[in-house]
This record gives structure tokens, C-alpha cells and sequence, in this order.
């Protein structure tokens, strides 16, 4: 089964940035909505940001906005989806999921990742006060 692998996650300070990365090889993710979410330890998975196929369409967490940048690139069959985190908070420490799905950005956002068609593995962030 096609897989979305993340990369960039690590330990930063409060303040930091990091850019999380999502590939996804191996079949042509290009029509997919992509979505990043992340789950604390001891809480629920929660919705981040989300970008339609095209790109034309963003959507963002309330915890996310004025701070995180979602973007894509769809090179032939390849996509990368990015999350450009600024201004890092301890509250966002987590594991970071990429998703990817046949519905628009918007739906993503409200369904929080139920159902979403693949996942990545994940990615650890952890913010350091």
C-alpha cells in the first residue's frame, strides 16, 4: 500500500521554527487533498492544516494560524507537502501527521482525520520551554 513519510520533526526551543516535510512516492497523490494533524501525548488527534489538490485552498487550526504555512508541490506523479512551523510553542508538541484523501481541504478540516484514505508514520515535534 502506498505509504506518506514525514521528515523534518525534532527538538527545538520555544520560539524556534521547523519545516516539516511529507512525501509521497509511489502513486500519483496529485488529485489528494493533503492534511497535516498531530496527536499530544495523553490527548486526542487534532486537525492542523489542510490544502486542496490544487493548492488553491488552505485551512488551519485556529492554534495554527499566523504561525504555520501549508504548502504542496505536485511534480508528475510525486507530491511533497510542506508545514512550515514559526514561533514554536511547548503546547505544540506532538507527533505530526500527514494525510491524504479524495475530499475537498475543507472536509479534511471537519472530519479531523477520520476516515482519511492513507497516513504517514508520523513525526516527532517536541517544543522545549
Amino acid at each position: 500500500q502506498a505509504q506518506l513519510v514525514e521528515s523534518g520533526g525534532g527538538l527545538v526551543q520555544a520560539g524556534a521554527s521547523l519545516r516539516l516535510s511529507c512525501a509521497a512516492p509511489g502513486r500519483t497523490f496529485s488529485p489528494y487533498a493533503m492534511g497535516w494533524f498531530r496527536q499530544a501525548p495523553g490527548k486526542a488527534r487534532e486537525f492542523v492544516a489542510s490544502i486542496s489538490s490544487s493548492a488553491d485552498d488552505t485551512f488551519y487550526a485556529d492554534s495554527a494560524k499566523g504561525r504555520f504555512t501549508i504548502t504542496r508541490e505536485n511534480a508528475g506523479k510525486a507530491v511533497t507537502v510542506w508545514l512550515q512551523m514559526n514561533n514554536l510553542r511547548p503546547e505544540d508538541t506532538a507527533i505530526y501527521y500527514c494525510a491524504a484523501d479524495l475530499i475537498t481541504a475543507q472536509s479534511m478540516a471537519e472530519m479531523n482525520g477520520y476516515g482519511m484514505d492513507y497516513w504517514g508514520k508520523g513525526a516527532l515535534v517536541t517544543v522545549s520551554s
